[in-house]
């Protein structure tokens, strides 16, 4: 029997798409989805039946696996409890959209040991298992809804390229799909990023979309600190941990982005582009460093979900940034070791700036050490 083609832009009701999407892949039918990159063919990673039917049109051995397709970057850690922080920090970074991560997946507690044995040969024959989160939301709200990831391939039979729109995927798939959801031409038209991280190192198995540079960018460790208007503490405690941080990597502050550290301030109150406090910038220019050029900017909610370690100058911005951003909580921390506040200098005379930084300096070194101490373990 013919696909079912549905123009999911100029549907009645979007919901009911998604419906019989859903009802088809539960009942162990392939479907075929609009992603940003190419069409895709997903099938119920909970139907054998389906991921079987799924090879055979793929004419693919045990030893292509295919990639899950899941809903997002917190669901990745249901799969592979035990993912690396670089697997984690691109999957934060990265999803929704045209990257997919590989990954070990060996953990007894992850969903994917759960699957069925016949689908985890297909899925990680290797030893490895491949996720990703496409930025489409007709995909993103089937996998909310259904019971389980999709096994998603690219909409083409072997050899022959991939589709880009709803037309080549019915010439493609002939009558092996029940569904076809068509939302015009995708945004990108070629493939997704294919990454593998291993022993927390980046490894790029074909380029797609997002070129390996770019991913090496993303891979950074981003580093936030946080106060109320961004004038004073947050610029300081920035100037004094990228130079705490060169001195350990033995480079230059401004080298730090290509040791893989990225070093930002915000305000959880801040008036954007407002200039760093005089007295701050004259207590900095005595430890060789310079907040002339710096300018105020609000925390939010990209930064925030990009950063691995936000530090807080008080209690209360901690509070603030996780009550804003609960999924931030384990990557927040209050700068001082014994969570002691870091009172506001702002009106007060430079010898209390000068109290503030070294107070914060303390802190700053608590940090570093941390840090380098948990990437050396890591590695």
């Amino acid at each position: 029997m013919p696909p079912v083609v549905i123009d999911v832009r100029n549907a009645e009701d979007a919901r009911d798409v998604i419906h019989r999407a859903v009802q088809a892949l539960a009942e162990g039918r392939l479907v075929a989805f609009p992603t940003e990159t190419v069409y895709g063919i997903g099938a119920s990673a909970c139907s054998v039946e389906a991921v079987e039917k799924l090879t055979k049109f793929k004419d693919r051995s045990q030893n292509s696996p295919f990639t899950l397709a899941i809903k997002s970057a917190e669901d990745a850690i249901d799969f592979v409890p035990d993912m690396p922080a670089l697997a984690r920090r691109l999957a934060r970074r990265c999803w929704p959209g045209p990257v997919t991560l590989v990954v070990e997946s060996k953990h007894r507690d992850g969903l994917a040991a759960q699957l069925a044995p016949q689908v985890r040969k297909l899925v990680t024959p290797n030893g490895t298992i491949g996720l990703r989160v496409p930025a489409n939301e007709i995909m993103l709200d089937v996998l909310r809804m259904l019971a389980g990831p999709i096994v998603l391939s690219s909409a083409n039979r072997r050899g022959q390229p991939e589709a880009v729109d709803a037309n080549e995927v019915r010439r493609a798939v002939g009558d092996d799909v029940a569904l076809i959801l068509d939302d015009g031409p995708c945004r990108y038209g070629q493939p997704s990023s294919v990454v593998r991280v291993q022993n927390n190192k980046l490894e790029m198995l074909r380029e797609g979309v997002v070129a390996e540079g770019t991913l090496k960018r993303l891979a950074s460790i981003v580093i936030v600190l946080v106060c109320t208007g961004n004038t004073c503490r947050s610029p300081m405690a920035e100037a004094l941990m990228r130079q705490r941080l060169a001195n350990k990597k033995k480079c230059r502050p401004d080298e730090l982005e290509d040791h893989g550290f990225v070093i930002r301030s915000a305000g959880i109150s801040a008036a954007v582009g407002s200039p760093a406090a005089a007295e701050a910038i004259a207590v900095m220019r005595d430890h060789g460093l310079d907040l002339t050029k710096h300018e105020a900017q609000p925390l939010t909610e990209q930064l925030a979900r990009h950063a691995d370690l936000i530090l807080t100058m008080t209690r209360g911005h901690f509070q603030s940034v996780i009550d804003r951003w609960p999924q931030a909580a384990d990557r927040t921390h209050i700068l001082m070791p014994d969570e002691a506040d870091v009172p506001d200098p702002i009106g007060r005379p430079v010898e209390a700036y000068r109290h503030t930084a070294e107070q914060m300096k303390v802190g700053v070194d608590y940090h570093v050490e941390r840090l380098c101490r948990e990437l050396c373990e890591a590695a």
